[in-house]
């Protein structure tokens, strides 16, 4: 019986190849693997590879007889780079490609560049996912729209290495309640380390709580608004999250994770140690 509740099963997207981690592909494949043999393996989801390094993860993969490593590849090149990824991973015995992620570039005409990214998905992808990565500035509302009209799923870039990649609680919430209004599933990237927001030591940087998020997307589709989002995101007592994460029903923790599929981190062992310490793990 797996010691990870439905509400957090497959919530951490490997992405240890990514800043801040930076771990070196030989060691983040065999890394990877080795997480299927620990008592937080159903925590993990998906290895997050560029599309750069795609070839080099395969063949590192095909070293090993563990079978096909599930990817989910991040596209460097716009539009253009989204069926080369795909057609790689048809090809290769090594590599599974389940999701793609894009980020749309930065232009006055979001939607129009929404659009050359979802007639991409909808030239090569079969049983793949897609999520664009919106961003939150300009008129990205019209984009989701795109998104959303095409059936692909939202990204939300939660951090960086710059303060200034770090949305605030009301942008969080408006993401949120925007991609349910929709019925976008979305995932998130960078930031999220921990499950309770927090002020980084080093950098003094505001880092979202994956738990508050969880929480919000909860409590959004129970129906809350923005203000009740906003106060769940800017939650920073471990105590009453867990409170709050515990009255959560399986049926609940499955629909909330419907929509919230995943975030993407560079650690794996970070948040598993906060839910220990959060007794939140069964």
């Amino acid at each position: 019986m797996s010691t990870v509740p439905p509400l957090f099963r497959h919530l951490v997207d490997d992405a240890s190849m990514f800043p801040p981690g930076d771990l070196p592909l030989p060691e983040a494949v065999p890394a990877h693997r080795a997480y299927t043999s620990t008592p937080y393996a159903d925590l993990v989801g998906s290895f997050v590879t560029s599309d750069e390094d795609l070839m080099k993860v395969a063949a590192e993969v095909a070293k090993t007889s563990e079978g096909p490593l599930n990817v989910s590849v991040v596209i460097t090149g716009g539009a253009g780079g989204i069926e080369p990824a795909v057609r790689y991973g048809d090809r290769s015995p090594d590599v599974t490609v389940t999701a793609i992620e894009v980020r749309l570039r930065d232009e006055d005409d979001l939607s129009r560049n929404a659009l050359r990214v979802v007639r991409a998905c909808d030239d090569c992808l079969d049983e793949e996912n897609a999520f664009v990565e919106i961003g939150l500035d300009g008129a990205w509302e019209r984009a989701l729209d795109v998104v959303a009209d095409a059936g692909y799923n939202a990204k939300l870039r939660t951090g960086g290495l710059d303060a200034s990649l770090f949305p605030n609680a009301d942008q969080v919430a408006a993401f949120i309640t925007a991609c349910l209004d929709r019925e976008v599933a979305f995932k998130c990237t960078a930031g999220l380390h921990n499950a309770v927001r927090h002020s980084a030591a080093d950098t003094g940087f505001e880092h979202h709580g994956f738990l508050n998020v969880l929480l919000a997307t909860r409590a959004s589709l129970d129906g809350a608004g923005l203000d009740d989002l906003r106060a769940l995101l800017d939650e920073r007592d471990g105590k009453v999250l867990a409170a709050k994460a515990k009255d959560i029903e399986d049926q609940q923790a499955e629909s909330t994770r419907r929509w919230f599929t995943s975030y993407g981190s560079c650690s794996i062992t970070e948040p598993y140690d906060d839910l220990q310490t959060l007794d939140l793990l069964s």
